[in-house]
């Protein structure tokens, strides 16, 4: 309630409609307030709602202003890729990297950082990985043994550590299968912070996401950014094992440091929850801050399962700020599941007289990760395409909502050329009086994109926007608030880049022949549900 009177202040000229055009009411003026006046009216209605959020998000999150040059969009997987390598072989006082792993054959990555150790006795380099995922492999060569190695050759300048999830513990740690554990909770960050700098981004380090897998990737060239996601790295390490050299060849040494915060999770779970709500409430807390000093703003995102998760009531927020008319909206989650609360959102942000129009993009199942896998991971395609299918139902059951699903497909998933989708985030474009009818069938997204000036608003990060990650793994992120023509226009590119390979799919689409989805995989979906994992 209190963040709707705040719109409500900061769009006190409201918008009023006469012949299909929309204009802003004005007030009568004194001399003195009619300079303000002129000033304020040569804002878009787009830089007005770009105000009003502003003073909402300011009550949910923490407010850095940047300039936007100080904000590069990476295209693709090979660019993320070489700009990383640059920035690691030139890193003059640290790097810190947190991922959900690393792969075990990145020597190429491994070599950019040593190269960078050896020339730098002043470097310090620390890695924050996930326990479980980083070690499934062992006593074969991991993650882990790969990292294990720079360790031991670095021990005053590397750190390795491995976040271990309070979730999977005791007994059913000792049953769960490796291959099935993941399901009760990972370190799913994606930072990547080279000295004054860091990219946000929902890729891992591993070859795929180097040449074949579509993911989204921003630099921030600003030392406060740098800093503030450096000190939630360093956090995370504070309460996660740390990956010692071994003197036993092929075997990996995880000790839990007296110097952490607290006591291991896999002997105090409940004392762990309480003492990492207890570190990282702080990076989430809000202050009465001035109006922002630069036309963009950048508001970081945190998720620590059974602590805190400041991104939910954010993408709400955003969702459900008044949009003056011909406002759009791409939501993309390469894992399609989406909380409850941000299916409701995208619905009702599409829903209504002065409605946005939504365009939502997801993987198809030959563009998924999991596409031609044994076993039970084999069977998360369908149950995507099921999940979708009764997406496209609530929006049907919702008759005025103006939401289009998008599946992007560029080959097939092992195959020759075959590329798969990981991109995940929320761009927001704010319309005006002047802008294109943005409604479903006016057009393809591409159209409407290349008509409009690009959106004010973007969400990126790690998470995946569903109940597992709101629930069980560790996530961070950011929103993007913008006035910058140049900075939109840079995220209306990313935005052509990823709808490029993509169409539209109806409920029909996606029911039978191909997409037809086995009893055995509702089957599956409902014991892993019941014994507490997610998807």
């Amino acid at each position: 309630m209190l963040a709707k009177r705040v719109t409500s202040y900061a769009l006190r000229r409201p918008f009023i409609k006469h012949s299909n055009q929309w204009h802003i009411r004005h007030r009568q003026f004194s001399s003195s307030s009619a300079k303000a006046a002129q000033s304020a009216s040569q804002w878009s209605s787009g830089d007005l709602v770009v105000a009003g959020v502003t003073s909402q998000l300011d009550l949910l999150a923490p407010r850095i202003d940047v300039q936007a040059e100080q904000i590069q969009v990476l295209e693709g997987p090979k660019e993320f890729y070489d700009t990383l390598k640059t920035k690691l072989r030139q890193a003059k006082k640290r790097i810190y990297l947190a991922t959900l792993y690393v792969g075990r054959d990145e020597v190429e990555l491994i070599d950019c950082i040593r190269h960078a150790l050896r020339d730098r006795e002043e470097l310090q380099v620390s890695i924050l990985t996930d326990a479980l995922r980083g070690t499934r492999e062992d006593p074969n060569p991991s993650c882990a043994s790969l990292l294990s190695a720079l360790a031991a050759e670095f021990p005053q300048q590397v750190e390795v550590r491995l976040y271990h999830t309070p979730n999977l513990t005791g007994f059913r740690k000792s049953v769960v299968p490796k291959r099935l554990n993941e399901g009760w909770g990972l370190q799913h960050m994606k930072l990547y912070g080279v000295d004054d700098e860091v990219i946000l981004s929902g890729a891992n380090l591993s070859n795929d996401y180097f040449t074949n897998r579509q993911d989204r990737y921003h630099v921030f060239w600003s030392s406060e950014v740098a800093d503030y996601f450096a000190r939630i790295h360093r956090s995370m390490c504070s309460v996660s094992f740390l990956l010692s050299p071994s003197s036993k060849a092929g075997s990996l040494n995880l000790e839990w440091p007296s110097s952490n915060a607290s006591r291991s999770p896999l002997l105090h779970p409940q004392e762990y929850n309480d003492v990492s709500r207890s570190i990282f409430k702080d990076f989430v807390a809000t202050k009465r801050q001035p109006k922002p000093a630069t036309g963009t703003s950048v508001y970081p995102l945190l998720i620590i399962p059974n602590a805190l998760n400041n991104e939910l009531p954010v993408i709400q927020t955003l969702l459900k700020a008044p949009l003056p008319p011909s406002s759009s909206y791409l939501f993309t989650a390469g894992y399609f599941n989406p909380h409850p609360s941000i299916t409701a959102a995208l619905l009702g942000a599409a829903s209504g007289r002065d409605a946005s129009v939504g365009t939502v993009l997801t993987a198809s199942p030959w563009a998924n990760g999991f596409y031609g896998s044994k076993g039970v991971s084999g069977m998360l395609p369908p149950a995507y395409t099921l999940l979708s299918r009764r997406f496209l139902k609530q929006v049907r059951n919702q008759a005025d909502s103006a939401v289009e699903l998008r599946e992007w497909r560029l080959g097939t998933v092992g195959r020759p050329h075959g590329w798969t989708y990981h991109a995940k985030g929320l761009w927001i474009t704010y319309g005006s009086p002047e802008a294109p009818d943005p409604s479903p069938g006016s057009g393809s997204p591409a159209e409407k994109l290349e008509a409009c000036d690009g959106p004010s608003v973007t969400v990126i990060g790690s998470s995946n926007y569903t109940s597992r990650s709101y629930a069980l793994d560790t996530e961070v992120g950011a929103v993007i608030v913008t006035t910058d023509k140049g900075l939109k226009a840079r995220l209306k590119a990313e935005e052509e880049n990823l709808l490029r390979y993509s169409k539209a799919v109806t409920e029909k689409d996606l029911q039978g022949g191909e997409r037809r989805v086995g009893w055995h995989v509702r089957v599956a979906m409902w014991i892993v549900s019941a014994v507490g994992g997610s998807l």
